[in-house]
């Protein structure tokens, strides 16, 4: 079973992970969120590291609850600086609270964070067609916009880069090299979603 070639050098978790979601459409605000956070955790890191944690993170995070994360005062900072299972980051944290409540106004906005997002790019995936993992870019035009309009609407730690990865994590990028078998999966799987 032929993967990107990033997959190969994990553990089993990361063969799952890239074998069930990354690249799959996600329409769920807190899968969402929940996504953008992790990906912010993870800069400076290994997405290993971070699917190492991701049960621990579940949990300090109260499941990615938008309201309530928005709403984690000084004490709950506290708690989670000293958590051991996650990234005690000070300004990874305070990013996840100023973040959460950004996305409480988008959602007042737009109806949900979902409906935000895929309007960049229309509600369709961009497909690219890469054969080797050094085509992939690591920000574009897309990621540059999105970053720049949420650095507008006061969200924290959220440069292009992180923003491509979590768009490539959510599917709004499919990014899985046309050699893998999750290429056309991914696609199918979101021409379904789509019908529903």
């Amino acid at each position: 079973m032929k993967r990107c070639e990033w997959a190969n050098k994990g553990n089993q978790a990361m063969k799952e992970y890239h074998d069930t979601v990354w690249g799959v459409a996600e329409y769920n605000d807190q899968r969402l969120f929940r996504k953008l956070i992790l990906d912010i955790n993870q800069a400076g890191l290994s997405w290993q590291t971070i699917l190492n944690k991701s049960d621990a993170f579940e949990v300090a995070y109260e499941s990615f609850n938008i309201e309530k994360v928005a709403n984690f005062d000084e004490k709950k900072v506290t708690e989670l600086l000293e958590n051991a299972g996650i990234i005690r980051n000070r300004l990874k944290i305070n990013a996840a609270i100023i973040n959460a409540k950004c996305v409480l106004e988008i959602q007042h906005e737009w109806g949900s964070f979902s409906n935000y997002l895929w309007h960049f790019v229309e509600g369709k995936p961009i497909v690219h067609h890469f054969n080797k993992s050094e085509e992939i870019p690591t920000r574009t035009e897309l990621s540059d916009e999105i970053t720049k309009d949420l650095k507008k609407r006061g969200f924290k730690f959220v440069g292009s880069t992180i923003i491509y990865a979590f768009l490539q994590a959510i599917g709004i990028v499919n990014d899985h090299l046309v050699t893998c078998f999750r290429y056309e999966e991914v696609q199918n799987k979101t021409k379904n979603q789509q019908r529903k």
